[in-house]
């Protein structure tokens, strides 16, 4: 389905939709700085990933996935690989029955085939006729779309945060629980009652998470199974391959097989 050309620019004047489409692709290593939107928004990937920051986390999206931010977030934009990407923004009073915090979205292959379809038509016939009730139809599958597990909650306390920061920066050399307690000039039972306050996870649960989603950036990248598995310190590909499994269900290279759900 192709796009329409009006959708590969942002629009420079109003248009009286629920949800505004456009399409772009961005090359690896582009960063959109830190702002926000008056409207909700959907990233869906097609091809690639990127990884969205904002205050409460980073939320990484490989192909297929998407990221939903409510409005006025904050937010800056990483695009880890060549990206394909479609966002829909949608106005403030349609989004107020859609999540009202950020997180990372499977995509259906209907949602998926809805988005195309809704992006062959040119701006000015979105409001209303066949690409509005499109448009009504994306709405209900937002609001049934499962979360997936993609999110890296950043703690707020500065020591804390640091710590987590350095973790993020060096996921291999991960350090042992008193150590990281030590770090932050805490108790080992109050680092680990501040972890979990902050981030709702334990230690050991966290750091296992930013070696996940770390791997997810180096795979979606191209770097293969056993490169990544020693980069972040696993005893082996199986080791790897295990703990993947774990969190996401299948191995790897399924994860990125573009393979979506029915």
């Amino acid at each position: 389905m192709p796009i329409h050309p009006d959708l590969s620019q942002f629009p420079t004047e109003r248009i009286p939709a629920k949800i505004i489409g456009l399409a772009s692709s961005q090359p690896r290593g582009s960063v959109t700085e830190w702002h926000s939107h008056e409207t909700a928004q959907l990233f869906h990937v097609v091809k690639g990933s990127l990884a969205i920051r904002t205050d409460c986390g980073t939320f990484f999206a490989p192909p297929e996935r998407a990221v939903w931010l409510p409005s006025r977030l904050p937010h800056e934009t990483h695009y880890l690989s060549d990206t394909e990407i479609r966002y829909l923004y949608i106005q403030d009073n349609v989004a107020r029955d859609l999540p009202q915090e950020p997180q990372v979205l499977q995509v259906t292959r209907l949602l998926r085939e809805l988005i195309l379809e809704f992006m062959s038509y040119p701006r000015q016939e979105t409001a209303d006729g066949p690409a509005a009730r499109i448009g009504e139809v994306i709405l209900d599958q937002l609001q049934m779309l499962p979360a997936s597990p993609l999110q890296l909650p950043m703690p707020q306390d500065p020591k804390l945060r640091a710590l987590c920061e350095r973790i993020v920066r060096c996921p291999a050399d991960v350090p042992a629980l008193p150590a990281a307690a030590a770090a932050c000039a805490m108790s080992v039972r109050s680092f680990e009652r501040r972890i979990r306050d902050e981030t709702n996870m334990n230690y050991r649960t966290w750091c296992r998470q930013v070696k996940l989603f770390r791997a997810l950036e180096l795979l979606s990248a191209g770097r293969p199974v056993s490169d990544v598995s020693h980069k972040l310190g696993y005893e082996g590909p199986s080791a790897f391959v295990s703990t993947f499994r774990k969190a996401f269900g299948v191995t790897p290279g399924r994860y990125f097989s573009g393979k979506l759900q029915d």
